[in-house]
């Protein structure tokens, strides 16, 4: 039932993560794109902290992973790529494809439907954007999308190799695209063409509402610009633009303590889609 690489996905899954974290980290030191405006030890701690607290639960509640899913998926031949024959690097090419769809459509409900985005408020109440900003979502949002995820994998069948690369990927592009990188903008320009860059993602944890609800995407920029979501630059310029929500600006009620509990006791504001805050 095993492939090799399976066997090793926890310590290859760890190993991007702990790689693409520190090499990140130490690029934000080296060449920091904007000058913070909240203590990081604070917001590290935070973040972090989350970090492991998901990933506890996770392990907890689900008995197998995403990648398990996919073994059992393909030995009882459920889902779309199980059953018709292709070669299996188109396979793996278009489930890859269509599961980073999937995520920018999650992504998308999240911050439409307003229950949802009091889940997903808490990932952009970071008054801050660096590296750990890519893993500061609330347990709640993480055990939902997992439930989603999963649900995918058994509609469309992928090759075990596409959910470990995605998988993969979606982690390290989430920690590079949230990183507080400076890249030269002919560069930039050219990059945000096949993946979403920090520049480009940064406009998507703007105060402003119109900025907030755009530039959706994870890992591929094409679903932003064919949907109409995309948004090049920030109004205010990527140095002087405000981060996070406009109605929690005090790091004293950004604790985690709080944050664990803002679905239930934070306000959503005027930040879903095409819905206004009730005076």
């Amino acid at each position: 039932m095993n492939l090799p690489v399976t066997d090793n996905e926890l310590v290859i899954r760890l190993g991007f993560f702990f790689g693409v974290f520190t090499i990140m980290a130490i690029w934000e030191l080296l060449a920091p794109r904007r000058s913070l405006t909240t203590p990081k030890s604070g917001r590290w701690l935070n973040n972090l902290s989350l970090v492991f607290l998901n990933s506890i639960l996770l392990r907890i509640i689900f008995p197998v992973t995403a990648v398990g899913v996919a073994l059992i998926a393909s030995e009882r031949q459920w889902g779309l790529f199980n059953n018709i024959e292709l070669p299996t690097w188109s396979a793996v090419i278009m489930a890859v494809v269509i599961m980073d769809f999937v995520i920018y459509l999650q992504h998308v409900l999240f911050h439409a439907i307003p229950m949802l985005w009091r889940l997903h408020m808490m990932h952009h109440t970071d008054l801050d954007i660096d590296v750990t900003t890519g893993n500061r979502f609330h347990p709640l949002e993480i055990i939902l999308s997992m439930i989603i995820k999963m649900t995918v994998i058994i509609v469309i069948g992928p090759p075990v190799l596409a959910v470990i690369i995605f998988e993969v990927v979606l982690n390290a592009t989430s920690m590079f695209n949230h990183s507080n990188v400076r890249l030269p903008g002919h560069i930039d320009r050219v990059l945000r063409l096949l993946i979403v860059t920090p520049d480009m993602h940064r406009v998507h944890h703007s105060v402003i509402k119109r900025e907030t609800n755009s530039n959706y995407g994870f890992n591929l920029p094409w679903w932003d610009r064919l949907f109409g979501t995309y948004r090049d630059q920030p109004y205010a310029g990527h140095i002087a633009m405000t981060i996070g929500l406009e109605h929690y600006r005090d790091p004293q009620q950004l604790t985690l303590p709080r944050l664990l509990i803002l679905p239930a006791t934070g306000r959503p504001g005027n930040y879903p889609i095409n819905r206004e805050e009730k005076k």
